[in-house]
């Protein structure tokens, strides 16, 4: 199938899709055809063009929210038929289509059998785009690095410890290569997140990091997603391969990367962390969300539990293994985190995320729960009384630094801790940060020297706790 532009859908486009063209024919509105040229991908391209393997999960669609300058509009997709393909093409569709900011993507479909055999062969970008199943991920990764193409991949890169060699392998051949094989992990360009990893590394506000205790840990963070959600204005239908751990991972294998990453971005900024000797696993445990049959198909739009997902159906409901609290002790201080999976967020709430910093004179704290209208807020509370006027002195000090870089920034007093007050306009969703990451992945393409020299150190040290971490909950 050929490229979706900005015509009517082509007749090799009907052609090749069959029976599911005609059911994504108003999704194809707009996307038509033109012709291409081929080229061998090189370590660095003038111009970048993206090749999308199997765009299973609607993270892929986000990478397109944006155009980007130095990005071609032809985008080339190679998938499975399916309705995965259709939801991706649809949300593509509909950026192209939003009154205001469209983007202006052209996709190259190539669907059917052996679809990544045949993008090898064709070679038609520069750059891999990954986000869909995890199970076979990596592999694909390598294979890609080995044809010559950078990787611009979606958590997780891999959902087993014992796939840490081929992470590395990928990493070490990009590198020697001259490629940029590239994480998302979209979590960092959260404006409280920014600002918390600002205030740890302020020694006047923070003081020095504690240790903790397995108890007691001095980092703690909880990480809340929800299975049914709106996305884009589209409500999300979630693929059954979604709720396969075997194929997507279990809570902290998948979603919890971006958690332990903010971990070890925020206390050891720009520090090369080694897996093999600066952790110490101690203790993990995995719980299910319970889903009943008609909640399965709501999220799914499927009536039955399919056959793949046998092993975890009891009757009437599915337990999906979806929880993880882990802790573990980086660098001699204690971590504990708990990543969770609930069926639908409060009204007026959505996917949360909450973190503390314990420091030998304050702790940095983001709080996102109903006193704060389910926002993320950041809050400076000093470890002791006696150091209350010292540790606030020191952080509007320190708040009005930053502001030069964020204007309106602001520090209120309540009582026993203060909040930094965040102007609306930082206030950036989930779904814009995947624009950021882009941003930051072109910008290493320019120069790939410039990718700094502990991301792939500390993306190795992410993946060993998140999957053994797994590993540790199920006696595996």
């Amino acid at each position: 199938m050929r490229r979706a532009g900005v015509a009517s859908p082509s007749l090799r486009l009907a052609a090749e899709l069959g029976a599911w063209a005609l059911i994504t024919g108003a999704l194809l509105a707009g996307l038509g055809c033109k012709s291409e040229s081929r080229g061998r991908p090189e370590a660095a391209m003038e111009t970048v063009r993206f090749a999308v393997v199997d765009p299973g999960h609607y993270h892929a669609a986000l990478i397109l929210k944006d155009m980007y300058p130095q990005v071609a509009p032809q985008v080339a997709v190679y998938a499975p038929l399916g309705p995965e393909l259709v939801d991706f093409v649809n949300r593509v569709s509909l950026f192209n289509a939003r009154p205001e900011n469209p983007t202006r993507w052209e996709l190259d479909i190539h669907a059917g059998s052996g679809f990544f055999e045949r993008m090898l062969q064709e070679r038609p970008g520069n750059v891999a785009v990954f986000a869909g199943k995890n199970r076979q991920k990596i592999e694909r990764i390598v294979r890609c690095i080995g044809a010559g193409y950078h990787v611009l991949a979606d958590k997780p890169w891999i959902i087993a410890s014992a796939d840490l060699p081929k992470l590395e392998q990928a990493l070490d051949a990009a590198e020697s290569k001259g490629l940029v094989a590239y994480d998302v992990m979209t979590e960092r360009y959260e404006i409280t997140s920014i600002l918390q990893k600002e205030l740890v590394n302020t020694p006047e506000v923070f003081g020095e990091l504690l240790r903790g205790s397995a108890e007691a840990p001095a980092i703690t963070a909880r990480s809340v997603h929800h299975l049914m959600k709106t996305v884009s204005g589209l409500p999300l239908r979630r693929p059954t391969w979604f709720f396969n751990i075997e194929e997507s991972g279990e809570g902290i294998a998948d979603v919890g990367t971006h958690v332990v990453d903010l971990v070890q971005w925020t206390a050891y900024p720009s520090e090369r962390l080694d897996y093999r000797k600066d952790v110490q696993l101690l203790s993990a445990r995995r719980w299910t969300t319970p889903l009943s049959r008609e909640q399965f198909r709501q999220v799914t739009g499927e009536p039955d539990f399919p056959q793949h997902l046998s092993k975890w159906v009891r009757g009437d409901r599915f337990d999906y293994y979806c929880n993880t609290a882990v802790r573990y002790i980086l660098r001699g201080t204690h971590v504990g985190l708990e990543i969770l999976w609930n069926w639908e967020a409060p009204p007026g709430a959505g996917d949360m995320y909450e973190a503390t910093f314990r420091g030998s004179r304050a702790s940095i704290e983001i709080r996102q729960g109903k006193e704060e209208n389910y926002l993320p807020e950041l809050y400076v509370r000093p470890a002791r009384p006696e150091l209350r006027e010292e540790v606030f002195a020191a952080l509007r000090k320190s708040v009005d630094g930053l502001a030069r870089q964020w204007p309106g920034l602001e520090v209120v007093l309540q009582g026993e801790r203060a909040k930094i007050i965040i102007p609306a306009k930082y206030r950036e969703g989930h779904e814009e940060h995947f624009a950021r990451v882009t941003a930051a992945f072109l910008g290493y393409l320019k120069n790939p020297k410039t990718l700094p020299a502990w991301e792939n150190s500390n993306m190795l040290l992410k993946y060993y706790i998140c999957t053994r971490g797994v590993e540790l909950a199920s006696g595996s």
